[in-house]
């Protein structure tokens, strides 16, 4: 009997992940990196949600892309997008099949943990001036501290007019900043737990210290910041009432490491998968099945509200669009197919302990497939299908897209959850996908150009090979 040929045998029978600089072709990885100095570019642009939806405006109506209008009937190859209060964007690209047949979908949110601004926030203490803050999104809020702080958002007047914010990200800016307790001075503080060291109340922004000339004034320092303020924007104490200002980390994304291989930014969770979507259907070219981009808000506070995916926006829009292109709803939505693309934990060696290594997703191995998200029994997922990840994984091999499985940690650790859930309850076939993540949620977070790059590719083959 012939001996069995073992490497061979293991090739075939055994999963093994792929290291992408290993097995990608120096022009594929050269392509990777210019596709991530553009990525960059969009997250220096879009710190927030508002500024990520006008970013992705401009971007589409650069792509021929128009707003959607109720009134009007569409046919294939029509390019369209509709807003949904400044904070969620939908584009579609109309396909050659009929509606009925489906809708592929990827969807990613531009949300991103941050400090808001309370609506009460500026005053005054020991003659420096402060803007208190209510942490958004899971932080660990000693991260936070001493950090250069750039303020972004709207203020809305109480006469209707909307002045735009963006302090602290030109050189020429100052930034803003919160003071943390020396070590010197610091014994009992060092002896709390990491959650404990840094009250959310604590975190109040630094933001002056000269008051004005007339010491009758009693808050002197609080004025002079308001005047600074009035002259610059036209608004007075009351119109923070009316605001979405909020704190993030100042400055521009970075390349890290000698080789440049990754980026450091604050919020790749989840705009990293966000401009990749966006990417992809610009460059899907013609579609037999309707390609569309949702990026919505509130997913890192559980998609609530008018502009979160637990709100029915998307899918009253599908509804519409069905309805006018004379498609039932239903069938649209039972036919269709999703991926939520969100971001997953990068296997982090200086933590082994909190990873099960052959369920982790590893930087530079491509993007990650998650069957199910959820807490400790799968609390919260929607969990795909067998079928629908026999399908993802038949087109990903077959298109080359580098990709691998992973979870979000050991069972009992922890856990997390997308929007996938809320996409499935419309009958909707759904997988998350997107990015392994270093320090996900902190201010500034890590990943891999080829992941990047390589979550792009699999959004594309999706659009364009999914039936």
């Amino acid at each position: 009997m012939r001996t069995p040929d073992f490497e061979q045998l293991e090739k075939e029978l055994i999963y093994k992940r792929k290291n992408g600089y290993r097995t990608m072709s120096e022009s594929r990885i050269k392509t990777a990196f210019e596709f991530c100095e553009e990525y960059k570019s969009f997250l220096d642009a879009s710190k927030t949600e508002r500024e990520a939806v006008k970013t992705a405006v401009a971007m589409a109506e650069k792509e021929g892309f128009e707003k959607w209008d109720l009134q009007k009937s569409y046919k294939a190859g029509d390019k369209l997008y509709f807003v949904n209060r400044n904070k969620a964007i939908i584009l579609v690209k109309i396909g050659s099949d009929k509606l009925e047949n489906g809708i592929n979908m990827s969807i990613a949110h531009i949300d991103s943990p941050r400090l808001d601004l309370k609506p009460n926030p500026l005053y005054e203490a020991e003659s420096m001036a402060y803007l208190d803050t209510h942490y958004y999104g899971g932080i660990k809020k000693y991260q936070w501290v001493t950090l250069p702080l750039a303020l972004h958002g709207t203020v809305v007047k109480v006469s209707g007019e909307s002045v735009e914010v963006s302090v602290g990200e030109d050189p020429t800016d100052p930034i803003f900043y919160i003071t943390d307790l020396l070590p010197h001075l610091g014994g009992e503080q060092m002896k709390k737990t990491l959650g404990e060291g840094i009250p959310g109340e604590s975190l109040n922004v630094l933001i002056g210290s000269m008051p004005v000339e007339d010491e009758k004034i009693s808050n002197g320092v609080k004025l002079r910041t308001m005047q600074l303020l009035n002259e610059k924007y036209g608004i007075t104490d009351s119109d923070f009432m009316s605001a979405e200002l909020t704190f993030v980390p100042a400055g521009k994304a970075r390349d890290v490491g000698f080789d440049r291989s990754l980026i450091a930014a604050y919020g790749h969770d989840d705009r990293v998968c966000a401009y990749p979507s966006l990417k992809a259907l610009f460059d899907c070219g013609d579609v037999s099945r309707t390609a569309l981009v949702c990026l919505t808000d509130k997913e890192e506070i559980g998609s609530v509200g008018n502009t979160g995916l637990d709100s029915n926006y998307l899918f009253d829009f599908i509804e519409d669009l069905a309805l006018s292109m004379g498609a039932n709803p239903r069938t649209v939505f039972r036919n269709s197919k999703c991926l939520s693309a969100d971001v997953n934990a990068a296997y982090d060696p200086a933590f082994p302990e909190v990873y099960e290594k052959n369920n982790s997703s590893y930087i530079n191995c491509g993007l990650v497939v998650t069957k199910y998200t959820g807490a400790r029994g799968k609390s919260g997922s929607s969990d795909a299908t067998a079928e629908f990840m026999g399908e993802i994984r038949r087109a990903f091999d077959e298109s080359d897209v580098l990709w691998q499985m992973g979870e979000l940690g050991k069972v009992d650790i922890g856990g997390g959850g997308t929007v996938a859930k809320y996409v499935a309850k419309f009958n909707v076939d759904v997988v998350d996908v997107g990015v392994p993540v270093l320090s996900m949620h902190a201010p500034i977070e890590a990943v891999s150009k080829l992941d990047v790059y390589s979550t792009y590719e699999g959004i594309l083959t999706f659009f364009e090979k999914l039936k």
